[in-house]
């Protein structure tokens, strides 16, 4: 056992799927806006951030005196500790100034996905009741302005900040990212730039409110997926995604030479914790290639800013690796990072190692609803186990992999719930304390609805969602099993491996596959791969060759709608049981 593996060695019975994490590194007790004044003060000449695609770059003494200036502004909106100020945007400076500026005063900030269209939009604001909404303009074909007025055409009459919507009736004040000076007025609306001029860094109300201000006050709210029913408002606290946030950071060895190059979305936990927040407890250096995910740019910005580290999901790094230029560019000054957000595909992490130069990358695994790092792999953690699990437990906090019918702790190697229970876990879902206390048991652990097994050094895999597992004839099916099988075929690029309704066997498995550019698989190519390789009834019976994958913007495959997808091109029902 490896000394890391001892300290996570849980004072249990050997053979129990449990584990603590180490304890001798105390947990920060302060808030985000006290912890990043004192980082600024020691590294304040240093770079703390460069948004390429704006060409905006500020130091760390920089960026802290515009988040206060922000933060004057947004008292003088007329909000007040504990208001919800909701941001939909994709990546930039505005972004990370809002996270900093709210934290601040104790404004809770709400991550809306831009891909939210006027329903959802209309659902997110109103669940938790935003005060004020910080929007990007336009991106691509997305109107979000348009849209806006849409939902509260109301907006066309009324005074900047003085908005009474009918469909939105908490919302008072609306800003529109702009570039300063540029583009047309929107009525009812301020821009970012004039809200920042109405700001004083040095207004002595921002500390009288600092002051007051607890780690466990709720800072964040971010909206869970959802594949069923209505997303849920995950609620966090200066103490969970701060803490979080340094813990991954230690586990990426970050240090002030470091610089990250972030492409993910900052309004999931992957951008703003494992991105952001890892970086300024370390005083190291952001780099937004872009506003939305684009390869090349990410290219680009490796080699022009010499990032020492790249954060991902497995479909960013296959885009980056598959470019047709990824050859031109120069990635040697690469070390670390992190794949996350969805089953690392063990073909593809080798790759990353070997042709992107980031040989200490790391495995994370969480979610929303934990802050979200539960897991993670370190930069020393053996190539074999950073290619086939997600590493150990983090550091104070406790995890169990449990019997999802009993609820009792399964021995090593067996498959079960994944549970986690420490600082990470939320404050709660906002407004609906039935849903929290179905997700965290009376003991505090958060069940995260993940099959995972953990073997005897600790080290954790996760097989598959509960819900996600076929069972076919009686047979248990955990479709992550096959689609890594199936990676290894030479023209397999990308696979995902749904159930299906069977009227005969319950449930069948179905394999949709993405080829690698130029090549032309075959189902019957794809069977015979599997033939004597894996259990006959493992080899799925349906195979379908994609151009892409259902997904949200941060990377997540949608299996759900793979399912319905091949239910509606089949005529399939699903199998009603007593």
């Amino acid at each position: 056992m490896t000394d890391q593996a001892a300290v996570h060695s849980f004072l249990a019975p050997p053979a129990a799927s449990q584990a603590r994490g180490a304890t001798d590194t105390p947990l920060i007790e302060q808030t985000i806006g006290d912890f990043f004044a004192a980082m600024a003060r020691s590294q304040g000449s240093r770079e703390a951030l460069v948004s390429r695609h704006q060409g905006l770059r500020y130091s760390y003494a920089e960026l802290h005196r515009e988040a206060r200036r922000l933060a004057s502004a947004l008292l003088g909106l007329g909000l007040a500790k504990g208001d919800r100020v909701g941001i939909w945007s994709h990546n930039n400076a505005e972004w990370v100034l809002m996270q900093l500026a709210t934290a601040q005063v104790g404004l809770i900030l709400v991550n809306i996905n831009p891909a939210y269209r006027v329903a959802e939009l209309e659902y997110a604001l109103n669940k938790v009741g935003c005060k004020a909404l910080v929007t990007m303009a336009q991106f691509k074909t997305s109107d979000y302005l348009g849209m806006l007025r849409e939902l509260a055409p109301e907006l066309n009459l009324c005074l900047p900040a003085k908005l009474a919507a009918r469909r939105l009736p908490d919302l008072r004040a609306v800003v529109w990212i702009d570039v300063a000076g540029q583009g047309d007025e929107q009525p009812g609306m301020l821009r970012f730039s004039e809200l920042m001029a109405r700001g004083n860094p040095d207004e002595a109300r921002i500390d009288e409110i600092a002051a007051q201000l607890k780690n466990t006050d709720p800072i964040n709210i971010q909206f869970t997926s959802g594949t069923t029913g209505f997303p849920k408002g995950a609620t966090l606290t200066h103490r969970n995604i701060l803490n979080n946030g340094y813990f991954i950071g230690e586990c990426m060895r970050l240090t002030p030479e470091d610089r990250l190059c972030i492409p993910v979305p900052l309004y999931h936990c992957f951008g703003m914790v494992l991105g952001n927040l890892a970086c300024f407890t370390h005083g190291s250096t952001i780099v937004y290639p872009n506003d939305g995910f684009d390869p090349l740019s990410v290219l680009e910005a490796v080699q022009a800013e010499r990032c020492t580290g790249l954060h991902g999901v497995p479909t960013m790094f296959i885009a980056e690796l598959d470019h047709p230029r990824f050859s031109e560019f120069d990635m040697s000054t690469l070390r670390t990072g992190i794949m996350a957000g969805s089953p690392c595909p063990t073909e593809v992490m080798k790759r990353v190692v070997s042709e992107m130069h980031l040989s200490q990358i790391t495995i994370a695994y969480g979610m929303t609803e934990t802050s979200p790092v539960s897991c993670q792999s370190s930069t020393d953690t053996p190539l074999e186990k950073r290619v086939s699990t997600v590493g150990t437990v983090q550091p104070h906090l406790e995890i169990k992999i449990v019997d999802p019918d009993t609820g009792a702790v399964v021995p090593r190697g067996t498959s079960g719930e994944f549970c986690t229970r420490g600082y990470s876990v939320m404050h709660g879902y906002w407004g609906d304390a039935a849903k929290t206390r179905e997700a965290i048991d009376a003991q505090g652990f958060m069940h995260t609805g993940d099959l995972a097994t953990m073997d005897e050094d600790g080290y954790v895999n996760i097989v598959g969602r509960i819900k996600d597992m076929v069972i076919r004839g009686g047979e248990n099916l955990y479709p992550r099993e096959i689609e890594e099988f199936l990676y290894r075929h030479p023209q397999v690029q990308d696979v995902q491996v749904v159930g299906v309704p069977d009227s005969r066997l319950g449930e069948e498995l179905c394999a949709w596959i993405i080829a690698k550019p130029g090549a032309a698989p075959t189902e019957a190519d794809i069977r015979e791969f599997c033939k004597g390789q894996i259990a006959h009834y493992k080899v799925p019976r349906y195979i379908r060759f994609v151009q892409e994958f259902p997904m949200t913007v941060t990377g997540k495959i949608q299996k759900f709608r793979i399912r319905d997808a091949m239910k509606e091109e089949l005529g399939l029902e699903e199998t009603k049981t007593a």
